[in-house]
């Protein structure tokens, strides 16, 4: 599992960022293309975001997830 800085700032190839809102603080990516994609990573987030080192996707932790984990 890569732990990253608490908010990261993706620096993207291609010139286009995918922010995906998720509520976990723990979760995985494989670039989201199948057999195109890249190996399975797991991320944590520290902060409120974090970036895929392999694709920039940049995960962002919905402002209500704390309370949600919580029930």
């Amino acid at each position: 599992m890569l732990i990253q800085p608490a908010n990261p700032v993706p620096h993207p190839k291609l010139g286009h960022v995918e922010t995906i809102m998720v509520d976990k603080r723990k979760i995985a990516c494989d670039g989201g293309l199948g057999a195109l994609g890249h190996p399975r990573v797991w991320l944590k987030i520290g902060g409120h975001q974090t970036v895929c080192p392999y694709c920039s996707r940049l995960f962002v932790l919905q402002p209500d997830a704390e309370a949600l984990a919580e029930h």
